[in-house]
């Protein structure tokens, strides 16, 4: 009996210990690869998520690389992790098929050659995301480079799922027939070559026929944003020149804003960011970096403020 005794209140602090509810593990946090099927394909795409504090619905960024790129290389070459952390929204990068996107039937590359359904892709994605990770669908933002900022405005006239968009160093060239109203940041180098600021073709545009096409002859950059302005019914926008950097700005109803950053000096890039290294660039005959604007950070102070 005095055995028992002895042994009675160990038992018992064993019996309360396992049978006391476990504290609930933390939601992961970081970056993290992801598989999604999307009709015959199945596609990839990195998430970024920072700590969300508990009851806090986050924004959500989708990031699309340039041809070539891949969403890892556009997470890391134009810092959008730091971005997000400080931000405290959800970064979002897919993958485009053979490293490009349905743009248009021209452009670009495999993936206008097999006509891939990038727009089911994306809608599909940002509905996985919203339904592990607690997303305000109020703040969902969608930005790219080159074939992934021709891709960001198709987006823009084929869904209702962004509240703004940021293409950098991009053009429209797919039909947008009565679009919906959005804010819509535009960035772009005034020595473009390669999508050229006063619009036309540029130095990489084929005829858009063949094995892989690549026709990108979209209108004059001013042009494309005085059509948004348009679409969400601006006033005059006003205009501001502070060094390299002009600045178009018109404050819309709905709190919403068309803007476009014109850069002197700067080329077919992302400013702000220093590439991918000078082999690659000789090899994929990029302009040199063009530091005098930090564009992941624009681009978020845009989005956070519409």
């Amino acid at each position: 009996m005095r055995r028992l005794a002895l042994f009675l209140p160990f038992f018992l602090l064993l019996v309360t210990a396992c049978s006391s509810p476990a504290k609930p593990k933390p939601d992961p946090t970081g970056a993290s690869d992801h598989t999604i099927r999307v009709g015959a394909l199945d596609r990839t795409y990195r998430v970024f998520r920072p700590v969300i504090p508990a009851g806090r619905k986050a924004a959500l960024v989708v990031v699309l690389h340039g041809a070539a790129g891949t969403g890892r290389q556009a997470a890391k070459s134009y810092e959008w992790d730091d971005a997000a952390t400080a931000g405290g929204f959800v970064a979002v990068f897919p993958d485009g098929v053979r490293r490009t996107w349905n743009a248009s039937p021209d452009c670009c590359g495999v993936a206008a050659r097999d006509q891939v359904d990038d727009v089911a892709f994306i809608k599909a994605l940002v509905a996985e995301v919203s339904r592990s990770i607690p997303i305000d669908p109020a703040r969902v933002f969608a930005t790219g480079i080159s074939n992934g900022a021709l891709l960001t405005f198709r987006l823009a006239c084929e869904t209702t799922l962004f509240a703004a968009i940021a293409p950098v160093a991009g053009t429209m060239i797919n039909p947008c027939v009565a679009p919906a109203p959005l804010s819509v940041l535009q960035i772009h180098g005034k020595d473009d070559q390669t999508i050229p600021y006063g619009g036309g073709p540029g130095r990489r545009s084929t005829s858009g026929d063949g094995r892989l096409p690549v026709k990108i002859d979209g209108p004059a950059v001013e042009a494309l944003n005085a059509t948004w302005r348009k679409v969400d019914d601006c006033p005059k926008p006003a205009v501001t020149t502070t060094g390299a950097i002009t600045t178009t700005l018109a404050r819309c109803p709905d709190g919403r804003a068309v803007e476009l950053i014109a850069v002197d000096g700067a080329g077919h890039q992302w400013p702000g960011s220093d590439g991918p290294g000078p082999i690659a660039s000789r090899l994929l005959r990029l302009d040199p970096p063009y530091m005098a604007l930090n564009a992941t950070d624009t681009i978020w102070r845009f989005f956070n403020g519409v």
